[in-house]
């Protein structure tokens, strides 16, 4: 079983610059795709086979996430927790047989750290919904967490320290995360390889120069890592600012 997750950086902008082909090559059972930044019938695109949820945000052209998924779900729910988590279109949660699968959306912390608080409330609830899918059959969670993990996740780590994405607070709840029974499954088949970035800043040449961070993941419940077959980053695909990451699980 073949799963994708892909920030989009702008769904209609992307299937303009390939979309369709990568998914054709992907040839992946689940797609889950974040910024989608549109509601479904703002574009209109051929992708036989998959059903197709979305979830959009409040404030049109913004946030966004969808889940295009061969297997037809069990289930399929919109959002978690609270009101506060309710307006931005940052979480499908998909529902099959043995598992769940949640794509989501983090939010950003902002470039003054201004929306910190917030992420913090976002990772403590966030976590909590993970734990009680987790209950109940394991977990699948997968998008673009706004977070380089460890220092090996990003290029400049000394000169990045305490900015967004890369603060002690957020890499914190990261570590909380994986602690509390989750795996973090690129890190699992690849422990120390450098070089492995999701994420490249459109200034300064960036991704040419592969001056980058590691923020989009596929973290799974501890007990389905004997499943996996492979974790991947797919650095080589334009279309984003961010490039999509695969994970292959055993069925």
């Amino acid at each position: 079983m073949r799963l994708i997750s892909w920030n989009v950086n702008g769904l209609r902008a992307c299937l303009k610059k390939g979309f369709l082909d990568v998914c054709d090559i992907a040839n992946a059972d689940m797609i889950c795709l974040q910024e989608t930044k549109m509601r479904p019938e703002q574009a209109d695109f051929d992708l036989p086979g998959y059903h197709r949820y979305w979830n959009s945000a409040d404030k049109a052209g913004y946030s966004g996430t969808a889940i295009f998924t061969r297997p037809e779900p069990l289930n399929v729910t919109y959002d978690f927790g609270d009101d506060i988590h309710r307006h931005e279109g940052r979480v499908i949660t998909a529902e099959y047989p043995d598992f769940y699968l949640v794509c989501c959306y983090t939010p950003n912390s902002k470039r003054d750290l201004s929306r910190i608080p917030y992420r913090m409330a976002w990772e403590n609830d966030i976590r909590d919904y993970l734990l009680e899918l987790d209950s109940a059959k394991p977990v699948v969670y997968c998008g673009d967490f706004n977070v380089a993990h460890q220092e090996i996740d990003l290029k400049n780590p000394a000169a990045n320290h305490q900015n967004a994405g890369f603060t002690d607070e957020e890499r914190g709840k990261m570590s909380a995360l994986l602690a509390s029974g989750f795996t973090d499954t690129f890190r699992a088949c690849h422990p120390d390889l450098t070089g492995a970035y999701t994420w490249w800043s459109y200034q300064h040449n960036a991704r040419n120069r592969n001056v980058g961070w590691r923020i989009d993941y596929f973290i799974v419940s501890e007990r389905l890592r004997p499943r996996i077959r492979a974790a991947d980053i797919w650095s080589e695909i334009q279309g984003s600012d961010h490039c999509p990451v695969m994970l292959e699980l055993e069925e």
